[in-house]
């Protein structure tokens, strides 16, 4: 079997970093790298990658290219390239992407969709 790997991502390669202290509600749209690790609750429109962080938690319908989140998450999730969930992750919500990658100890409770998106054959 193939090991997948996440990579980790460093935060000063991020345009917009939402910091622990923020508790922010609302409509969010974005085109460049965004990271959440405060409190978000509300509807993530992007066409750009989506990072939440290990504390973080996120009450909302998501729609981005790629989302990698170590936090919390409550809502639909739509990437439109990839989703990852590390070990530290917890989702409850329904997901449709192209491909998805889920270390062990992550939680996920929802309905998983996944159909041909702009990923490499």
């Amino acid at each position: 079997m193939r090991d997948i790997r996440i990579n980790q991502i460093d935060e000063n390669e991020i345009d917009t970093v939402l910091a622990e202290d923020i508790d922010f509600s609302g409509v969010l749209t974005f085109k460049k790298p965004l990271m959440i690790k405060g409190s978000f609750t509300g509807e993530i429109n992007s066409s750009s990658d989506l990072y939440i962080g290990e504390k973080a938690f996120v009450k909302a319908k998501i729609e981005a290219n790629c989302v990698s989140a170590k936090g919390r998450i409550e809502g639909d999730v739509v990437a439109r390239s990839r989703v990852e969930f590390f070990s530290t992750a917890s989702m409850k919500g329904d997901l449709s992407t192209p491909e998805l990658v889920m270390e062990s100890g992550c939680k996920y409770n929802g309905a998983c969709s996944m159909s041909e998106g702009k990923h490499e054959k």
